[in-house]
């Protein structure tokens, strides 16, 4: 069915499974009563609820509030965060500049699209071991599809910061031997082995944790989608404290100018 019959099934009424506002009454998320059932859960607990329908355990909520934490860096030289700041510069608002910082964390290469190349990964090889392929084969496989491994390899830097605090995390947690995390160090001995030298990184880290809580891929990409917010306030309220148009100026000398030659202008008269 599509066209005309299809629009009329869905017009003048919306049929939801995940829940409702009933003004003046109640707010039902999920099938259960947001004011009066699901009242003690702190906000990432029921932003991941919605998410999944799942409730998660102290210890694996440990792990999902690192995931965003130790994303949140107040730096405004940071491509996406810079968006904040420089909205702070330009005297925007700071829900538009932290939006458009957000909006821009969608990039394919650092931000939320790398998170469902990685986790898609990781997932589909275990599967793909446990029914008896062998793991360099699943390396050179995407390796030869994609040219690269989402979740290894870091640009400026081989080594990334998240990797050890997130680890003690794991260990204390009991989370750093799960069969998803012990893939992914597997994949960076084989890397670190070979001629790659790519070493993992914290969205490759950061997946495998999320495969390991069950999180599927979509449903990790929408967990992960708040993952900078915590360091786009203080890049917003540190830019719009100085003056305005301060932030990065450029000056002349520094960019290197290949267009026509400086010219003289003269008036038609002395033509």
């Amino acid at each position: 069915m599509n066209g005309p019959e299809l629009l009329q099934k869905h017009a003048d009424h919306l049929k939801s499974r995940m829940g409702g506002c009933f003004l003046g009454d109640r707010v039902i998320s999920r099938g259960y009563n947001l004011h009066t059932e699901l009242n003690t859960m702190d906000w990432m607990e029921y932003y991941a609820f919605t998410i999944t329908g799942r409730r998660f355990t102290p210890q694996q909520l440990r792990i999902m509030n690192a995931l965003w934490l130790y994303t949140s860096y107040p730096d405004a030289r940071i491509w996406n965060l810079r968006i904040a700041a420089l909205a702070g510069s330009t005297r925007s608002t700071g829900n538009l500049g932290m939006s458009a910082s957000l909006a821009v964390s969608e990039a394919a290469i650092y931000g939320r699209g790398i998170d469902i190349r990685a986790i898609d990964f990781l997932q589909r090889t275990l599967k793909e071991m446990e029914n008896g392929a062998e793991l360099a084969d699943c390396i050179q496989k995407e390796l030869k599809r994609s040219r690269g491994i989402a979740g290894f390899g870091r640009p400026l830097s081989s080594a990334d910061e998240r990797i050890a605090p997130t680890m003690a995390l794991a260990r204390e947690a009991g989370f750093d031997q799960g069969p998803h995390v012990k893939l992914a160090f597997a994949v960076e001995n084989h890397l670190q082995a070979g001629r790659w030298r790519f070493r993992i990184n914290a969205g490759g880290l950061f997946a495998a944790l999320g495969a390991d809580l069950g999180l599927t891929a979509q449903e990790y990409y929408l967990f992960m989608f708040p993952a900078f917010l915590g360091g786009t306030p203080p890049c917003y309220i540190e830019s719009a404290e100085r003056p305005e148009g301060t932030l990065f100026p450029l000056s002349c000398h520094h960019i290197r100018y290949e267009g026509p030659p400086k010219r003289t202008w003269q008036p038609l008269s002395e033509l």
